[in-house]
């Protein structure tokens, strides 16, 4: 996958879209068209605000869906995310990536093959983790060659010491983990995060994943997927290859609130000044 044919940009911001309950979810209203509805509302009226702030590109993923499935979600969670994922589509011309949580790889690249997206992110793409939802196992062996009987070239986002996780082992997390994501599980990129939904990545723990990257001698881009802030922004883009942000963009900050485009511009004029 090409960063820079796909975003326009070697190093883009990309803005989340956290889609609210979708039908069949705990908190969703007990009318299943009026969940829908509120969904595609928001959903369209985010990555509007996204677009006009300056984002490159966009991310949607079922947020408001917890308590996650750990690896295979419900039929009728992926006919609503293939719903909202073309409101999206139609409401923007930025790229759009689709993840579908917790781990439901062969979801997210089948949503993005139905609706035209660019990526797809994966949380545990190789290996395994201790999550909320138990131990997740990476399948990169079936998502690679989904992508390949669909014939779609759909890159693919995955995760390094994935947020709301911990290794199997006792042992400190290694960056080593890196070539395995990127040369063996043929991962288009990687996304290095901090321990949970907007919690900021440690400069030293980011330092080792592009030192990682650099001693297998290879290319692979690498991102950061949370706790980007518009005071950050700028530092970060100097070691990674481009950032996923959510809750910064936010409202008030609040990562289930809807995007604030002022909030979205701030952030990407900081990026730019360093981009």
């Amino acid at each position: 996958m090409d960063i820079e044919a796909t975003f326009g940009t070697t190093t883009p911001v990309i803005g989340m879209v956290h889609l609210g309950p979708l039908p069949g979810a705990p908190t969703a209203p007990a009318d299943g068209a009026a969940a829908m509805r509120s969904v595609l509302d928001r959903a369209v009226a985010d990555v509007r605000a996204l677009e006009r702030g300056g984002v490159d590109g966009v991310m949607i993923e079922n947020f408001g869906d917890a308590p996650f499935y750990p690896d295979d979600v419900p039929k009728h969670t992926v006919a609503a995310t293939t719903r909202a994922a073309t409101a999206v589509a139609d409401a923007t011309t930025l790229p759009i990536g689709v993840n579908v949580l917790r781990n439901d790889a062969e979801a997210a690249v089948s949503v993005a093959a139905a609706v035209g997206a660019a990526f797809v992110r994966v949380n545990v793409h190789t290996g395994a983790r201790v999550t909320d939802q138990g131990i997740v196992e990476g399948r990169a062996h079936e998502t690679v060659r989904l992508r390949e009987r669909l014939g779609v070239d759909v890159g693919i986002f995955a995760d390094t010491d994935v947020k709301h996780s911990a290794p199997l082992t006792p042992e400190t997390y290694s960056a080593e983990s890196f070539a395995d994501t990127a040369e063996r599980g043929r991962a288009d990129a990687v996304i290095a995060s901090g321990s949970g939904t907007g919690a900021a990545i440690d400069r030293g723990a980011l330092e080792a994943v592009i030192d990682e990257r650099e001693r297998h001698g290879l290319e692979t881009p690498v991102l950061v997927g949370s706790g980007v802030r518009p005071e950050t922004v700028a530092d970060l883009l100097d070691l990674a290859d481009g950032v996923i942000v959510g809750t910064a963009l936010k409202e008030a900050g609040e990562t289930t609130a809807p995007v604030d485009e002022a909030r979205v511009a701030a952030l990407v004029s900081r990026a730019d000044e360093r981009r």
